[in-house]
């Protein structure tokens, strides 16, 4: 997080604000198109109920500082995300206990009604926006030193990410195979059309291509932490089930997003080498 705040200025933000329908666009799939497609793919796996609401869970939690990670790396437009995962932490306080209920009206013919998770959205924008806001800090006191941590930095969180998945994976490797069995392939079905969503309905709708690429990160990397911390709790779901979902998909994103965020970075690139060498006449 102190890295992408390195590559941020206050007139990223002034930017998202002039210009709001890149942000409109990313928080209408994620709060309103992806619960939707979610439950399609719960109801179309033919989910047991425990899972089918771990799943729809998962789809009501905001974006995270994952997502401001792999866009940062994927060269998105990080001050989009951070934006989007704000305005969402704070959505999601409304929306997660709505869609949560529903879908334990409907898959459990239940209702175990979850409270606002102020305390959990607090500490969303504690991970988030505090080391951001170092960051920015140093860019505009020192931007020669911001320029010169850029690269490093970078590298060290696309390793820390590799990290992260090893121990995730070594950890849970004796439960894995079950895990899959059960929930892997509607995980992965969720994970792939959030991504394509995330992608593809801002490029129908012109959004520019570096804010595409942030929405689909911000669409396709759920907050599964929170998800998992949910369905867990003893004051909330109580459920370990529920938090399958979260778990299986927590592995997956990583994989289907360094993949993603690798394509889209190699096609800046080549893009940008391509008009080097053959500039548009004005």
């Amino acid at each position: 997080m102190l890295g992408l705040g390195l590559s941020l200025t206050l007139a990223d933000f002034r930017r998202v604000a002039l210009y709001p329908r890149a942000a409109l666009v990313g928080l209408g799939c994620q709060t309103l198109l992806m619960p939707g497609v979610c439950y399609a793919i719960a109801t179309g796996f033919g989910l047991p109920p425990q899972l089918a609401v771990g799943l729809m869970l998962l789809s009501a939690t905001p974006g995270g500082a994952t997502a401001n990670l792999f866009s940062h790396l994927a060269k998105g437009d990080v001050a989009l995300n951070v934006s989007l995962t704000a305005v969402n932490s704070v959505l999601s306080l409304f929306t997660l206990p709505l869609i949560v209920n529903f879908s334990l009206a409907h898959f459990m013919g239940e209702e175990r009604a979850i409270p606002l998770q102020f305390a959990k959205i607090v500490q969303v924008f504690g991970i988030v926006l505090v080391p951001i806001s170092l960051g920015m800090w140093v860019r505009a006191k020192r931007p020669a030193l911001a320029d010169g941590l850029d690269r490093p930095v970078r590298i060290i969180s696309a390793l820390f990410l590799v990290l992260v998945v090893l121990a995730a994976t070594l950890k849970e490797r004796n439960q894995l195979v079950t895990y899959f069995q059960s929930v892997g392939l509607a995980a992965l079905a969720f994970n792939l059309a959030s991504m394509a969503v995330g992608f593809v309905v801002p490029a129908l709708l012109r959004v520019e291509r570096k804010q595409a690429v942030a929405i689909a990160m911000e669409v396709g990397i759920h907050n599964g932490t929170l998800a998992i911390a949910i369905a867990s709790s003893p004051r909330l779901l109580n459920d370990g089930v529920m938090a399958i979902p979260a778990a299986i998909y927590s592995v997956i994103m990583f994989f289907t997003a360094g993949v993603f965020g690798a394509l889209v970075a190699r096609r800046q690139v080549t893009s940008a080498t391509a008009e080097d060498l053959h500039p548009r006449r004005l």
